[in-house]
C-alpha cells in the first residue's frame, strides 16, 4: 500500500492547522468546481467546504492525520446544526462567551472517535476551534509577544484601515516597514524558528534558500498591494479574529448551500494518504484536484510520481491547484504530453493572493 513520504517523518498526533491558510477564491477560481467532482486534500476543512459552496457535485477529503479529521467533521456538524452566528463564535471568527454550549449542540452529530477527541481538549473549544493548531498558535506567540516589540495595538489597528494603493504603500514604507520589524521577523520566520514552533522541520527539508526573506517579500505584497482590510487572513495573525470579511467557507451567503451540500450527502471524508486513496479506488475519476501544498514536502521524484497518478484518476480537462511555499513544484516535463501548465490563470490569481507565506501558485490541467 503506497504511502506519502512524509507520513512516517513527521508527528501526525496533534492539530497542525486549525484552519486552512491557502486563499480559497484563489482555489475555486482555478478549478472551476460548480458541477464537478472534486478530490480535496482535507486539513481543517474550510476549503473543501469552499468547492461545495461553489457548487461541486461532489468533494471528496483526503486527509491522514486523525487531528485534523476531527476538525473537518467537527465543522461538518456545525454546519448541519448550528445558525451561521454560532458557526463563527464555534470557529472564533467572533467572540464568545458560550462556545461549550454550542459544542453540546454539536456533538451528538460527531463520529465517537471525533467526538473523544474534542471532549479531551475543552480548552481549544473554549478558545475556539480556529486557534487549536499549531500553526495557530504559532501565530498567536506571534501577534501577544513578538509582535508588540515593533507596534503598538493602535498601529495595528491603523494597518486593516481601508486605504487607496498609494496611502497603503506611504503607511508601510512611512510607518509599518521600520527596522524593528524587519528585525523580529526575520527571526520568527526563520526555517528554525518556524520549523520548532509552527511547521514540523521536516516540512522544510525540501526548501531552498532564505525562508524569511521569501515570507517578508509576499507580507509586503499582502500590506501595501493588497488591500489589508478585506483580508481576514491578515486579520487573523494580527488580531486572532477574522473582522468584518470572512473566508469563503464562513461567509454567510455561502452557509445554506454548504449546508444542504452536505444533507444530500455530496460530502466524505477519506481517511489516509492521497496516494493510499488513488490506489484503493482505481476506477474512481475526478474533475479538480485540490492539493494544498503537498509537494511542499516530498522529493521532485516523488511529485513526479504523484502528478502521474492524479493524472491517471483524472477526467479530460480536469484541473489541478496546489501551492509552492518555498519548494519549488510543478508538473516536470516528462508530463507535458498529460498536462498543460495554466501559467498564464495561475499568475493572474496568485497577484491577488491573501494568504501571503506562498511564494507560487500552480494550476495544471489535464489533457484531453
Amino acid at each position: 500500500m503506497s504511502t506519502s513520504e512524509i507520513q512516517h517523518r513527521a508527528d501526525f498526533s496533534v492539530i497542525r492547522y486549525a484552519q486552512c491558510w491557502e486563499d480559497s477564491r484563489l482555489l475555486t477560481a482555478a478549478l472551476k468546481p460548480q458541477d464537478r467532482n472534486c478530490l480535496s486534500i482535507g486539513s481543517a476543512g474550510d476549503n473543501s467546504f469552499a468547492l461545495l459552496a461553489n457548487g461541486a457535485s461532489t468533494v471528496t477529503a483526503v486527509e491522514m492525520n486523525p487531528a485534523q479529521i476531527a476538525c473537518i467533521e467537527l465543522r461538518r456538524s456545525a454546519y448541519l446544526t448550528l445558525d451561521h452566528a454560532d458557526f463563527l463564535e464555534l470557529i472564533g471568527s467572533r467572540p464568545s462567551s458560550r462556545r461549550h454550549v454550542i459544542y453540546q449542540a454539536c456533538r451528538p452529530g460527531l463520529p465517537s472517535t471525533a467526538r473523544d477527541f474534542w471532549d479531551s481538549i475543552p480548552a481549544a473549544i473554549e478558545w475556539g476551534i480556529g486557534s487549536a493548531g499549531k500553526f495557530e498558535n504559532y501565530f498567536a506567540m506571534f501577534r501577544n509577544i513578538v509582535l508588540p516589540l515593533a507596534h503598538s495595538g493602535n498601529r495595528v489597528k491603523s494597518l486593516l484601515v481601508q486605504r487607496s494603493p498609494t496611502e497603503r504603500e506611504r503607511f508601510y514604507n512611512g510607518i509599518w516597514d521600520n527596522r524593528r520589524w524587519r528585525w523580529i521577523f526575520q527571526l520568527f520566520f526563520s526555517r528554525t524558528v518556524m520549523g520548532a514552533l509552527g511547521r514540523d522541520p521536516e516540512f522544510f527539508r525540501y526548501v531552498e534558500g532564505s525562508v524569511a526573506d521569501r515570507i517578508l517579500m509576499r507580507t509586503r505584497h499582502a500590506l501595501a498591494v493588497l488591500d489589508p482590510s478585506e483580508n481576514p487572513y491578515l486579520h487573523w495573525i494580527l488580531t486572532g479574529t477574522h473582522g468584518e470579511v470572512l473566508p469563503e467557507a464562513l461567509e454567510e451567503k455561502n452557509f445554506n448551500q454548504i449546508r444542504n451540500a452536505l444533507t444530500e450527502n455530496r460530502f466524505e471524508v477519506a481517511h489516509g494518504s492521497l496516494e493510499e486513496l488513488l490506489e484503493q479506488q482505481p476506477a474512481r475519476r475526478y474533475d479538480a484536484f485540490n492539493l494544498s501544498d503537498i509537494f511542499e514536502y516530498m522529493s521532485k521524484i516523488n511529485t513526479a510520481a504523484l502528478l502521474e497518478k492524479i493524472a491517471d484518476a483524472a477526467n479530460p480537462a480536469a484541473r489541478l491547484a496546489y501551492w509552492n511555499m518555498l519548494a519549488p513544484r510543478s508538473r516536470p516535463d516528462t508530463l507535458a504530453a498529460r498536462l498543460y501548465s495554466c501559467a498564464a490563470d495561475a499568475e493572474r490569481l496568485f497577484a491577488e493572493d491573501r494568504a501571503f507565506f506562498y511564494s507560487r501558485f500552480v494550476v495544471e490541467e489535464v489533457m484531453g
